[in-house]
């Protein structure tokens, strides 16, 4: 079907809205299973935390047999009280992450039935923050750099917390493009 300029109407399933939808469910689904895991495995999960604020692994700790480094050590966060509560908010703010990625894709697919998409890009802005805030903040800075866990020959999540940021912030920054797409001009269609 074309119009009389020759092009097809654009639908709201075609372009950012539903690049956006895609990009928010998987979001969502990574971090439900992400929290999913750190609740139903507590103990694996558990000992990587434990460890990474005890700073148990890191190449100038326990394990390299070289001795304690004061200069750095001092980070270490020993009692497990202050570990568990770490810990437990770390499964805090992923599931809050993942409840409000999932009540965003649901807008985004109310959307098309007619609904505004400012609602769900505001709460894919907000999902999305949080990734961002969790592995950005939690993981690389204080995870990474208070806690030298970048230096940690067997507790390192390096690797996949900036895998999930990249992800996050690809997502973060494609919700939030200024568009004409984003406005309805009927139930339906999208302005071409």
């Amino acid at each position: 079907m074309s119009t009389a300029s020759g092009h097809r109407p654009v639908t709201r399933w075609s372009g950012l809205p539903l690049v956006a939808t895609v990009f928010t469910g998987m979001n969502a689904l990574i971090l439900t299973l992400i929290a999913f895991g750190n609740i139903t495995d507590w103990d694996t999960n558990w000992d990587f935390v434990r460890n990474v604020m005890g700073m148990q692994y890191t190449n100038f700790g326990q394990d390299a047999g070289i001795g304690l480094d004061p200069d750095v050590m001092w980070h270490a966060v020993a009692l497990e009280p202050l570990q568990v509560i770490g810990y437990i908010g770390i499964i805090v703010a992923e599931t809050v992450a993942a409840i409000v990625l999932i009540v965003a894709t649901v807008k985004w697919l109310r959307a098309f039935r007619g609904d505004t998409f400012q609602s769900a890009r505001n709460w894919s802005t907000a999902g999305l923050l949080l990734i961002v805030v969790i592995f950005g903040i939690g993981f690389l800075a204080v995870g990474g750099e208070w806690f030298q866990m970048w230096r940690s020959v067997s507790a390192n999540g390096m690797e996949p917390a900036l895998r999930y940021l990249t992800v996050a912030s690809f997502a973060l920054v494609f919700v939030n493009l200024p568009s004409p797409r984003w406005n309805t001009a009927k139930p339906g269609e999208l302005p071409s």
